[in-house]
């Protein structure tokens, strides 16, 4: 499994599916078109890709072009990789036929020309030896109150609001997030300030 530093966005369940498979790395969905009307997971998009960068791996087909085209324009343009698959005619293998198009997207792509696609854009593959991050964990949220606890709901809103983050993530959601953005000490230091 190959591990790669930025978040990679694609655009729905099944190719995150895909590429969970082969690659070792945050990956987040775009929801198809749900991305252009969910200012909160806009905002949450640009503050995961000042901290990390992001690689954007849409379909090939004209819808894929559209969101990637939307978060070009809402992304900081340096911190944004993009990444291509190439158009193969066919149908993904869940699927009674094929897309609009005829292309397979994401989820149908062979895992070597995926990885290929990442390659090409720039990640930063990790090396194995890399020193082990010390990353928030469930406990974290637990002994914080935002999990388990009569409050823990309340608590975890008002910690979404405080941090600009998409108010629908669940716990496992929430501590993704923090992952990707803040340090524990950091998270530490914010759970403080709002005891």
């Amino acid at each position: 499994m190959v591990k790669v530093r930025e978040v990679i966005l694609v655009e729905g369940r099944y190719d995150k599916n895909t590429l969970r498979q082969l690659v070792d790395a945050p990956i987040l969905e775009t929801k198809g078109f749900g991305i252009f009307k969910n200012r909160q997971m806009q905002a949450y998009l640009r503050e995961v890709a000042q901290k990390r960068g992001v690689i954007i791996l849409t379909d090939a087909d004209g819808a894929g072009f559209v969101i990637r085209n939307f978060l070009k324009g809402i992304l900081p343009k340096e911190q944004v990789k993009h990444a291509y698959i190439p158009d193969v005619y066919g149908k993904e293998r869940r699927k009674a036929a094929p897309g609009k198009e005829g292309k397979l997207g994401v989820e149908g792509m062979k895992p070597e020309t995926l990885l290929e696609a990442l390659r090409r854009a720039g990640a930063t593959l990790e090396g194995e030896a890399s020193a082990p991050r010390n990353e928030i964990t469930k406990l974290d949220l637990y002994e914080a109150g935002l999990t388990g606890g009569a409050n823990s709901a309340a608590k975890r809103k008002a910690l979404l609001d405080k941090l600009r983050l998409p108010e629908r993530l669940s716990a496992n959601g929430l501590l993704e997030a923090l992952n990707l953005i803040y340090t524990k000490e950091s998270f530490l230091a914010i759970i403080e300030e709002l005891s």
